[in-house]
Order: C-alpha cells, then sequence, then structure tokens
C-alpha cells in the first residue's frame, strides 16, 4: 500500500512508546539459547519485528532449511550460532536482497574454527549448508569492516568453543557501539570480556540473568526530526540517558537539527531549538542507522552536511546512499556523488511534481522521508509495510501526532478558493 501524507493542521504535540531495541533483543535472543539452564525467552518483554520472528523460529530448528528472510542480523547470528550447535543440520537460505548481502568474512572465519560450511550457491553468499559441531576456539582472524555483526555473531558463540575465542579483528570496525553492546550483555552474563586494540578476548560460560530490554534509539531518530521540522513537543516515554545503544548519542547530538532533549521521570522529551549548526561534517562509522533521518532533517530545515564512513549503507536492505541521494532530489536537494558519502551543499531546485518516494523494501528509508509531508503536503511513501521490519506501529504513531495518511490512490483535494 501507499500513503499520501499530510501534516497536522495545528503544532503537534504527542507523547508515544517506541518499539523495543531489535538489536538487543536480538543479541538476548541468541546468548538465552547458549547459556545452559536459561528459561526460553519471554516473548512478551520481546519487539515484534522480523529479526525476532525469525530468531525465534529459527533456533528451534536442528534438521531443516531455515530462511532468514530479509533480516541481515538474523542470517549472521543464526550462522555462527548453527555452525556450533552439535548435531544441527540446516541450509540456510533468505530472501534475493539477502543473498547479495556479504556473509564471506563470517564464514571464513568460523571454517578456521573448525566449522563445517558449504555454499550451495553463489561462494560467498546465501544459501548456506551448515553441519553443527563444536568449535576448537582459540585465535582467529576477522574481517568486521564491512559489518560489526560478524564480530558479534562470532563473540557470542566464543562460550560454546572449547576454548574460547581470541578475535584478531584486522583494523577498523564498522558499527563499532554495537560490538560495544554485544560485550557489555556477555559481561553481564558472566564472560570474561577484553578489548585490546583489534583484538577481543573472551572466555567463561554463560550464566542465567534477568532480560534487560529497552526502547529503540534508532526508531527515535525519527521523532528528533518530526520535533525538529514541525517544531512541535514530542514525549518519548520510557527512554533513558543510560543506554547500551549506540545512537543514544541523539540526545546529545538532536540540538544540531533543532530538537532538544530533556530527561525526566517519563523519558525523553523533545522540543525545538532555533539555534541550529549551520552545516554539519560527520564521521557517521558508528551511527549508520541515525543517517536517512539526519539527511532528510538536515536538507528540509537548510543546513549543508557532508556525511562520511557510509560504506557499509550499501549492504542494507536496499543501497541506502542511492536510495537517500535519490529521496533528496525528488525533495529538490541534488546532493554531491562521492564514494561511500552524502554531502549537500545547500543547492535547491524547483519541484515539478509531488514527490514519491520508492523506499526500495528499506524500512529507514521509508520513515525518514515522512517529515517532508510537513513541507510538501500529500507526498507519498509506497510499500508503507516495509516499517514492519523494525516499527510497525509508526503509522498509527503518525497518526496519533496529528498527521493524515490517505490512500495514495485517492486524488489530491481541490484547492479552496476564496
Amino acid at each position: 500500500m501507499n500513503y499520501r501524507i499530510f501534516p497536522p493542521e495545528g503544532i503537534l504535540e504527542t507523547s508515544l512508546t517506541l518499539p523495543l531495541s531489535k538489536s538487543v533483543a536480538a543479541r538476548l535472543i541468541v546468548m538465552q539459547a547458549l547459556t545452559p539452564g536459561a528459561p526460553d525467552v519471554d516473548t512478551s518483554v520481546l519487539p515484534d519485528c522480523v529479526d525476532t520472528r525469525v530468531l525465534l523460529t529459527a533456533l528451534s530448528c536442528k534438521t531443516a532449511e531455515v530462511s532468514a528472510h530479509e533480516s541481515g542480523t538474523a542470517m549472521r547470528f543464526l550462522t555462527a550460532y548453527f555452525a556450533a550447535q552439535e548435531g544441527t543440520d540446516v541450509v540456510l537460505t533468505g530472501t534475493d536482497r539477502l543473498k547479495k548481502r556479504p556473509i564471506a568474512p563470517l564464514v571464513d572465519a568460523l571454517r578456521s574454527l573448525g566449522a563445517d560450511i558449504e555454499y550451495t550457491g553463489a561462494e560467498g553468499s546465501l544459501p548456506l549448508h551448515i553441519r553443527g559441531r563444536r568449535l576448537r576456539g582459540g585465535d582467529v582472524r576477522l574481517d568486521a569492516s564491512a559489518s560489526s555483526q560478524f564480530a558479534s555473531a562470532l563473540a557470542m558463540i566464543a562460550p560454546s568453543t572449547e576454548k574460547g575465542l581470541s578475535i584478531d579483528l584486522g583494523g577498523e570496525i564498522a558499527s563499532m557501539p554495537y560490538l560495544r553492546m554485544t560485550m557489555r550483555m556477555m559481561q553481564r552474563r558472566g564472560i570474561d570480556v577484553d578489548l585490546a586494540g583489534y583484538r577481543l578476548n573472551l572466555h567463561g560460560s554463560y550464566h542465567p540473568v534477568e532480560p534487560e530490554m529497552e526502547h529503540d534509539w534508532s526508531a527515535a531518530s525519527y521523532w528528533y526530526e518530526i520535533a525538529a521540522v514541525t517544531a512541535g513537543w514530542v514525549t518519548l516515554l520510557g527512554m533513558k540517558p543510560d543506554s547500551l545503544q549506540g545512537d543514544s548519542i541523539l540526545a546529545k547530538i538532536g540540538d544540531r537539527i533543532g530538537a532538544l532533549t530533556e530527561f525526566t521521570d517519563e523519558g525523553a522529551e523533545l522540543s525545538a531549538t532555533p539555534d541550529i549548526y549551520s552545516r554539519l561534517d560527520m564521521d557517521m562509522s558508528d551511527y549508520p542507522d541515525l543517517v536517512p533521518a539526519l539527511a532528510v532533517t538536515a536538507c528540509l530545515i537548510g543546513i549543508p552536511f557532508h556525511f562520511t564512513g557510509l560504506a557499509n549503507l550499501r549492504h542494507k536492505e536496499c543501497d541506502r546512499i542511492a536510495a537517500l541521494r535519490d529521496g533528496l532530489l525528488a525533495l529538490g536537494c541534488p546532493t554531491e556523488d562521492a564514494p561511500d558519502q552524502l554531502r549537500w551543499e545547500g543547492t535547491r531546485v524547483p519541484l515539478t511534481s509531488l514527490p514519491e518516494i520508492d523506499p526500495r523494501g528499506d524500512h529507514r528509508i521509508a520513515m525518514a522521508f515522512t517529515a517532508a509531508a510537513v513541507f510538501v503536503p500529500g507526498m507519498i511513501i509506497n510499500d508503507i509495510e516495509v516499517t514492519d521490519k523494525s516499527y510497525p506501529g509508526f503509522w498509527d504513531d503518525l497518526r496519533q501526532a496529528g498527521f493524515v495518511l490517505t490512500d495514495a490512490s485517492v486524488p489530491m483535494p481541490d484547492p479552496i478558493e476564496e
């Protein structure tokens, strides 16, 4: 379905509860499955999203074809999990898009530890035939430059190996805060974790603990955007400053795009500020999921920007760099063409038609461009169902905030003549 979107008629003021973090949940599910004597995860404390649904279904399988669907997180975590489970004999597959996403660095590392993994299609991608066994552990080298999830997937199975793991990460790590999230959750479960330079040492056994869950800071980015462009007030219930999530940096950098944060007993209260930065020059390698909302917000309120460190955005649900460039051009904001970067110097071109955004199957692209309706009422977002990947209630929350969503097949209303 496609939505035509109109902004609120008055000043926006809303309170909402964001989804729980799928990043924390995915790690919790895997660690719980690897913890001897731990009960099954209480699904009531988990977000209802593709990653969690896929993981919960797949981890009960021993001999079957298992689909990760479109979830890159599930693909990586399940590859390591199945490889380290004695008696497992599965074929791990996924959607056509997922089959194009890289998996070779993780497979190479697991094979060096004794894993039995075979490509049944193109070399370096799904499907994988995995025959699980007890891995020997010890020293292993891993290229984590494409995704920190390779390192997290490998780290989480360390307690299942004979010797624990010492992982040579081989240089720059994409999205390092996500690996630090994994490390903190493993430490809480009794694992001795030490990161010295680019060497990660992990030893010990998992012990059961009460599960930790947090609301999703990546999802918060779209509400920072909405608060900034509407000059409204948004309360994100239950959000706390002390978070496992690297994207909680939003509370510190939101004022750069016009949204101040104040933490109260209720949560994070966002309010607009006119004291925005004159430009944004930021290395986003640690915070790639914030790029769509920050880029669209900056264009809407006129802040030139230069975002670097975006190489792994090409390997998400879509090529997010290309999708952002096309979407911003549809809003009249042409960006400069540079490899693995996104740069806009304030140039605008006239709009000749209402923008129609194709999210290309990517939940973050769909949500990031929604706020543009404040400046271009009646613009269209296609394939609105893609937001189910991380935020199934997004459109309901948008309606509650005063936005009007209509079927895009319904023509624009005629202008009122005076």
